[in-house]
């Protein structure tokens, strides 16, 4: 008989919290293939996921992620879990890979929640990747070190805060319970072709971890290393309209012909915003028991980036030279005044930035009548500058210094406190109580320099984003197995939401200071569960979820050389239901899974970017919007040993249809967002994965995804999704080979994007990418 353990983890999470037999209990029987539909896990260590839920909950292990992903980093081990996308652009994307879920798009960063042990690493500073970019911090876990993930789908726990709305992520670490080391060598090749630009792109990594246990002490190290030199994210382009016939400027050949998102015939000048990256890691994660029943644990982690961002104009003059500044002439068509190349169209920038997140945590776990804990996690941005060229000083002299801009974000941050506690009064009732408090300071400054950017300190003040929010909650969960067939789950949180010390620097002489600002909020929360057969689980929940605005939605007003961002600081929180309704059931080797989801949200905060071809720059306004509607169905279907023994497989189907009701806003006249599809949200989405182990040493697996039309634009102008700046529909295909070499060694191989299909989300997506990699255990 296969054991089921339940895991009596409440809520957010208790840091590296150990399992005992106190914690499990044993549901299981012979003839009753399914529980009533509560999270269950059977690894070593619990999720930070509510146990208490009857609602979808998707899980992969260390040994799925090993056979099955070509993982470089963090963010791969969610690849194939359904209505999920991560906007990856290329290894150690650190800046704009915002994940994606049923109801939540690409823009939408602060409407998901993902946490490491239950430490939070999603960056509620600000949402999207607007002047500034808040995507969660991937960077803060490393491919090797995951136990296993857990993804709980809507705003369905009262123990999540309203970024809950579309997902909530939980990777659970290494903690060993012996001697154990681990280290690893990978390498990625990519060759990439587009705009002109043909090259071979690359990446390789370095790990090492060792941790042991020893009576009452358990600790873990983990240092990883990160080279890459991604393919080009942006491209430097000419309006063909734009131009006017005549013979002025620098006549120039090498502009590629193409059209725009609105099938607007334009010319790739160049390939912009190349990184050169380079990242290293280091955490040390310490848990001691005190007693048999209570356990302190600490995490410090470190995480450093610095990283070349470099440009190559693709223009050559009459003599074969690069043109990279002044007004040109092309075909015909001379682009003078705003239209002349500058220092933005082929920008560089140098980045150094050090992150340092920490955790501390004492939890009970007698798996009596009582248990509690306190936890406390700090994330900041110790160092965290930029340097950028001015517009006025364009490559080749730029490459050397000259004026520019240093961008500081050094202080910002955010620190976390929770109390709570679990009351069992019997077997089949649990209620769960916890106080709450997240803290988000916002401080970025630019400074101008008039000298050599690449190295003088910062001189006087170009603009300055200053602000805090704080977010104060209580919440109580009660859960009731009614009976062997019958569970429900009530919630109630209230939250208290204020911003304060908010204050904008337009210039080193326009500025603006914000009022105070207070909200508060409730929302409840219901699910419950049915046996309907002894291999069939109904499941129904709804929630509702308010998410509070940013620190950057509110006072953010940035701009830099080649773009700007319009804050607004009256925004109103984003308010949404969200119910679903499951049939999970088990047909001899198959599991499957049907949901039917909607989600209905009124004031949905919405930052919208659009290129203003006159002043040469991407302009992003963030704005309510009156209301967005959704509904869908998804559905899940896996197997293992199926036909024949070793053959695995698992695929999902996801449909969904959410277009915007109201707006009282608009992009170009009144109305013309109304009963348009929400952006980044395709109507269809699917994976399937097949993997084959041959034998004890041997697994093999192609994994596919797939995702439909979809739009960038609240107006859905954006026809043509396959070019720069669109969201393109993409079929790709993966493979893998897992070899173990003996007990210690393991080697892999594989390929993405098989078929070598181009796919956008504004910025390119990799081409077909070459991996390899070689790891030993001990």
């Amino acid at each position: 008989m296969n054991k089921t353990l339940i895991v009596a983890a409440v809520a957010t999470a208790y840091p590296f919290a150990p399992v005992s037999h106190a914690w499990a209990q044993d549901v299981s029987t012979d003839a009753q293939a399914k529980t009533l539909g509560i999270v269950t896990v059977t690894g070593s260590r619990p999720s930070s996921l509510p146990s208490n839920i009857p609602t979808t909950l998707e899980s992969a292990t260390a040994a799925d992620i090993e056979r099955t992903v070509n993982a470089t980093d963090s963010e791969d081990a969610l690849k194939y879990f359904p209505s999920l996308l991560v906007r990856k652009r290329y290894i150690g994307d650190y800046n704009h890979a915002i994940l994606s879920s049923r109801a939540s798009g690409t823009g939408n960063s602060a409407r998901s929640a993902v946490y490491a042990d239950g430490i939070l690493l999603s960056n509620y500073l600000g949402n999207g990747v607007g002047g500034l970019s808040f995507p969660p911090r991937w960077n803060l876990v490393t491919p090797e070190e995951i136990e296993r993930v857990d993804v709980m789908y809507g705003p369905f726990s009262a123990a999540y805060a309203g970024n809950s709305v579309g997902a909530v992520v939980d990777f659970i670490t290494r903690m060993p319970t012996k001697f154990e080391a681990h280290a690893k060598v990978s390498a990625v090749l990519q060759p990439f072709k587009l705009y002109g630009v043909d090259e071979n792109d690359y990446a390789w990594q370095t790990s090492a971890s060792v941790g042991s246990r020893s009576e009452e002490l358990s600790w873990w190290i983990n240092a990883h290393h990160t080279r890459s030199l991604g393919q080009p994210m942006t491209f430097a382009t000419r309006l063909r309209s734009a131009g006017t016939p005549g013979t002025g400027g620098t006549p120039v050949t090498g502009a590629v012909t193409g059209f725009n998102t609105a099938n607007q015939p334009w010319y790739v000048l160049g390939a912009g915003t190349q990184y050169d990256t380079r990242q290293d890691h280091v955490k040390l994660k310490l848990a001691y028991d005190l007693t048999p029943t209570l356990r302190a644990s600490a995490l410090l982690a470190v995480w450093q980036n610095t990283s070349d961002g470099d440009s190559v104009s693709g223009l050559k003059d009459a003599n074969g030279q690069p043109v990279t500044s002044g007004p040109i002439n092309i075909d015909g068509l001379q682009y003078t005044g705003s239209q002349a190349l500058t220092g933005g169209d082929f920008a560089v920038t140098r980045e150094d930035l050090m992150h340092v997140m920490q955790g501390l945590s004492l939890l009970s776990h007698t798996g009596g009548e009582w248990d509690w804990g306190v936890s406390a996690s700090q994330y900041d941005y110790r160092k965290d500058r930029k340097r950028q060229n001015a517009a006025g000083n364009p490559q080749p002299a730029a490459l050397a210094g000259g004026p520019g801009t240093l961008a500081d974000g050094s202080g910002t941050g955010w620190t976390t406190l929770s109390l709570r506690g679990t009351w069992r009064p019997h077997a089949d009732h649990t209620v769960d109580l916890g106080l709450q408090q997240d803290h988000y300071q916002l401080r970025y400054r630019t400074s101008s320099i008039a000298g050599n950017y690449l190295a003088d300190p910062a001189g006087p003040l170009a603009s300055q984003v200053l602000g805090d929010t704080r977010l104060q909650s209580i919440y109580a969960q009660d859960a009731w197995t009614l009976s062997e067939r019958w569970r429900t789950v009530l919630g109630l949180r209230a939250e208290r939401w204020t911003a304060f010390d908010g204050r904008t620097d337009f210039s080193g002489t326009s500025s603006q200071t914000y009022p105070e600002r207070r909200i508060q909020a409730l929302s409840p929360k219901a699910a419950l569960s049915w046996m309907w057969r002894p291999d069939t689980v109904l499941k129904a929940s709804v929630g509702r979820a308010v998410r509070m605005p940013t620190v950057s939605e509110l006072y953010g007003a940035t701009s830099t050389t080649n773009s700007q961002y319009l804050n607004d600081p009256g925004l109103k929180p984003e308010k949404s239901w969200t119910g679903e309704l499951s049939a999970d059931s088990q047909f001899g080797l198959w599991s499957t899974r049907v949901t039917l989801f909607v989600e209905d949200t009124r004031d949905s905060l919405y930052s919208q970017t659009t290129f203003d071809a006159a002043a040469n720059k991407n302009i992003s306004r963030v704005q309510n919007i009156d209301h967005i509607a959704t509904h869908g169905l998804e559905t899940t279907l896996s197997s293992t040993d199926w036909g024949l023994r070793g053959l695995d497989l698992s695929g999902s189907l996801s449909y969904a249809d959410s277009r915007i009701k109201r707006n009282r806003g608009f992009v170009v006249t009144p109305g013309d967002t109304e009963g348009r599809w929400q952006p980044n949200i395709p109507r269809w989405r699917a994976t399937a994965v097949v993997s084959y182990r041959w034998d004890d040493r041997w697994t093999t697996t192609l994994a596919g995804r797939y995702s439909g039309r979809q739009y960038r634009t609240l107006n859905n102008a954006d026809l043509n999704g396959n070019t720069y700046q669109g969201v393109s529909r993409y079929t790709t295909l993966d493979a893998r080979v897992l070899l173990r070499l003996n007990r210690q060694w393991t080697a892999a191989v594989g390929i993405d994007n098989l078929t070598n299909q181009q796919t956008w989300n504004f910025h390119p997506y990799p081409q077909r990418s070459y991996a390899a990699e070689l790891k030993v255990d001990l």
